[in-house]
């Protein structure tokens, strides 16, 4: 029961004390911190309209009684642009939008705090403080103004205006011109009131429209963090209003008038033409003349038109200057003192209408013919052209220019200018040009053209020359040099070349006569008139024999004018020769491993008649030889590698084979012969060394072995000579010369000789004579018993070796030499100094010796 009334009591108190909570819930309050500060609930919170977008730019600050968490929350008027954001939870206000002051000074907007059951909302005004972001404008654009250009200088004359939004210092306007070298205006920086500037003048004839540039500048302010001065410029057209204090003024002098020949009283013959100086209020002109007219010429005093009152034929003068005066009109309608004056110069002058004429020995003419022969000398005036022309106008008019048209720079005229009538001249001028083989006749025109007038008259003749020839030619080959090619054993008489020579005279200038001369030329003849080159009727021409002939050909006119040109005959090689061998029968001893050759020589002069080809017609065994088709060498089978498969083809003991082999020769027609070859066959004799290798290049060439052992021998000879002499040039700086003393040393029972072995004459087995002679030369081997291969022959047995000092240990020299001593009489120490001296030299010459003895070792053992 106790444990229950205290149950009961506990949910007493838990009920009581939540009623009191719900009786005792407060709302939640912002803070106030005022204005300058950057938390509370915004009231009268500043911000500067340079604040970048995205800045925290103030924090809303709250609490509540109960200590419960609160939120807050930003928005704005219905229809108004949002400028910021709130976030709930940390009262943080971030600004989303760009600021302009000038469009928008104050924000207006609801706060609230809430902590779940309570919510306060505040309305507050946060105020857009000025950045200098805004320039000055101009009002009342555009500045065109228009003052006299009489104005006086330092008069004001119109005033700019600017306005900057900006508040302070960034929205005063200050104002100045862009300088200029030629500035002629002034403003006040603070009014802007534009004046012409102080000692200039304005002038309508000179610059009637001034552009000037002026600069409105504020006062400069903050913006972004930096200071910052904005400007803005604009134009002022500055039109002058023309004022009259310029005189008139002529255009387009000077003046040139002209009076012809066809001119009747009233004829115009110029214009004259004056402005107002006053360009932009002119007044009208009045034209009159001062002097110079004699009476003869009129001017019309609105028009400025000059005009002829008489005939020109009662003109008394050539050219007349007439003094012109132009005034303005003033108001009274009467001339003004502003005036000018001008000389109008009048000429009379001729009508140009008469063109040049060509005139001729009979009245005029328009064509001129002359008949002379070609060739005259350069310089030469053709005087069978009488030529005169002439032009009937006067002065300019009657001025022309001659000129000949046609082959350039043959003929020249003169005199080129002509004023009204001359003489014309022609003459040679390039006598190349002047050539009967070019043309039997030359046409030129002559052509007279006025120079200087506007209708630049003319008139033209025919120059016609027929020429005559002479014989001004010699006879010229088509060519320097004739190349032909003939076939050998051509018939007598055949045609070998034609050659051709021309002579462009005519008649018989033109005749050309063909004859032959030179080495050579006695097997050919030509034909006088065709040059028509053939052999001679006897001749029979062989490539074997001659294959090259050349001569001249001489090509003469009838006067004896000749030209010369070189002919080359080439005699065609013909196959009209069989391939030969030396012989019928051939006996030729094969090496197996080495082939021999065969060859055939034929007589024809050139490829491929004289090209051989090989083959094998026939052959016994057959199928054991092979041959080369090119150098006719003749070769075993490959199979075929020694004498035991030798032996097991045939029968024989002698081993002599044969077969037939054909040479052809590569013309046309081709033609062949053919050989019977007996081809001993043997094996070669091992030999080893490089003179063995030598031996078996040489075998075929004896004499080149005999040769090279004569140089060997030389050689050793030319060696002991100079060891001897240089002994003997060492030896010779002694004070005493020692008698030459030869000893004789007994050469050591096992040592055996030193000699020369030369090849082997006589052979134990068939091969060896391959190995060493030229099996083409070898007599038949003999089938009997071999003879005993008898001993080489030996060379002169050496002299015996010089006396030394050598060790006992030493091993004595047995080389050839002829040894002298250098010795001086002194003391002991002197003879020792000599022995020692002897020493050195033995030891130089013993290793000479060693040398040598071994060089010619090595050589003997190739032979063995």
């Amino acid at each position: 029961m106790k444990k229950e009334k205290k149950t009961h009591a506990l949910l007493f108190l838990l009920l009581l004390q939540f009623t009191l909570a719900r009786q005792s819930d407060y709302a939640p309050y912002f803070y106030d911190n005022g204005p300058s500060s950057t938390n509370g609930n915004m009231a009268l919170f500043s911000i500067s309209e340079d604040t970048p977008v995205g800045t925290q730019i103030y924090i809303l600050n709250g609490t509540d009684p109960e200590g419960d968490p609160v939120r807050y929350g930003l928005t704005f008027e219905k229809g108004s642009k949002e400028y910021f954001r709130v976030e709930p939870k940390s009262g943080n206000v971030t600004l989303i939008q760009e600021l302009d002051r000038e469009k928008q000074g104050e924000i207006s907007l609801l706060v609230s705090i809430t902590d779940g059951r309570n919510k306060v909302v505040e309305t507050v005004r946060v105020f857009v403080t000025d950045a200098n972001d805004e320039p000055p404008e101009f009002q009342n654009l555009p500045f065109i103004i228009d003052i006299p250009e009489d104005t006086t200088p330092g008069s004001s004359i119109y005033r700019v205006q600017a306005v900057d939004k900006d508040m302070g210092s960034g929205g005063s306007v200050s104002y100045y011109l862009q300088t200029s070298p030629f500035a002629k205006f002034t403003i006040d920086g603070h009014s802007g009131i534009l004046r012409v500037k102080p000692g200039e003048t304005l002038d309508y004839e000179t610059t009637p429209t001034h552009f000037v540039t002026v600069v409105a500048k504020d006062g400069g302010g903050k913006y972004k963090g930096k200071h910052q001065v904005l400007t803005s410029t604009a134009t002022i057209t500055v039109n002058v209003i023309d004022a009259q204090d310029m005189p008139p003024c002529f255009v387009g002098t000077p003046y040139f008038g002209y009076v012809y020949e066809v001119s009747v009283p009233g004829s115009e013959i110029f214009t004259v033409y004056a402005k107002d100086g006053d360009q932009g209020n002119p007044n009208p002109i009045h034209y009159s003349i001062m002097n110079g007219s004699d009476g003869v010429f009129n001017i019309n005093s609105t028009s400025g038109c000059i005009t002829l009152t008489t005939y020109p034929s009662l003109l008394r003068n050539e050219l007349y200057e007439i003094i012109v005066k132009a005034s303005e009109v003033g108001p009274n309608e009467q001339p003004s003192d502003d005036y000018d004056i001008t000389t109008v110069t009048v000429r009379v002058v001729d009508l140009n209408n008469h063109p040049p004429t060509f005139y001729g020995e009979n009245g005029q003419q328009s064509k001129f013919e002359v008949t002379m022969y070609e060739h005259p000398p350069a310089g030469e005036i053709l005087r069978g052209f009488k030529i005169t022309v002439n032009d009937s106008d006067q002065g300019a008019n009657a001025k022309f220019k001659l000129r000949l048209v046609g082959p350039s720079r043959v003929l020249r005229v003169v005199p080129q200018t002509v004023l009204n009538e001359a003489q014309v001249t022609i003459i040679v001028e390039d006598t190349s040009g002047i050539d009967y083989e070019k043309g039997p006749t030359l046409s030129f025109k002559l052509l007279a053209v006025e120079i200087d007038t506007p209708e630049r008259f003319s008139a033209t003749a025919d120059i016609v020359i027929n020429l005559l020839d002479t014989n001004d030619n010699i006879p010229k080959f088509t060519s320097e040099y004739y190349i032909a090619r003939v076939p050998e054993n051509s018939p007598g008489g055949s045609s070998v070349a034609t050659v051709t020579a021309n002579d462009p005279d005519s008649g018989p200038w033109g005749e050309v006569k063909y004859t032959i001369y030179g080495s050579g030329s006695d097997l050919f003849a030509i034909h006088p008139s065709s040059g028509v080159i053939s052999t001679q009727p006897w001749t029979s021409l062989d490539a074997e024999v001659r294959s090259k002939y050349n001569f001249y050909v001489k090509a003469e006119d009838s006067e004896g004018k000749y030209s010369l040109a070189e002919v080359f005959i080439t005699v065609l090689d013909m196959n009209d020769h069989s391939p030969e061998f030396d012989d019928k029968l051939l006996e030729k001893t094969m090496i197996i491993g080495i082939p021999v050759r065969v060859e055939a020589v034929d007589d024809d002069a050139e490829s491929p008649n004289n090209v051989i080809q090989y083959s094998i017609m026939t052959a016994d065994p057959d199928n054991a030889f092979d041959i080369n088709a090119d150098t006719g060498e003749i070769k075993l089978k490959p199979y075929i590698k020694s004498m035991e498969i030798v032996q097991n083809i045939t029968k024989q003991k002698d081993c002599k084979w044969s077969l037939v082999v054909q040479a052809r020769d590569r013309g046309s027609p081709s033609f062949s012969t053919t050989a019977v070859v007996n081809i001993d066959i043997t094996e070669a004799t091992p030999l080893k060394g490089p003179m063995a290798a030598f031996l078996m290049k040489s075998r075929d060439n004896p004499m080149k072995a005999l040769g090279m052992v004569t140089v060997i021998i030389s050689m050793l000879v030319g060696v002991t000579v100079l060891i001897s002499t240089a002994m003997y040039m060492r030896n010779s700086k002694s004070n005493r010369i020692m008698p030459a003393r030869r000893i004789i040393r007994r050469r050591p029972r096992d040592q055996q000789p030193w000699t020369f072995k030369m090849p082997g004459i006589t052979f134990n087995h068939p091969a060896d004579k391959f190995a060493i002679g030229d099996p083409e030369r070898s007599p038949h081997r003999n089938t009997g018993n071999p003879r005993p291969k008898p001993p080489p022959p030996s060379a002169p047995s050496l002299p015996p070796p010089p006396p030394s000092n050598t060790r006992p240990r030493e091993r004595p020299q047995a080389v050839p030499t002829i040894s002298g001593a250098l010795a001086s009489k002194g003391s002991k120490k002197a003879k020792s100094s000599r022995r020692k001296e002897g020493n050195i030299s033995s030891a130089l010459v013993s290793e000479l010796k060693m040398k040598l003895e071994q060089k010619i070792i090595e050589s003997n053992q190739g032979y063995y």
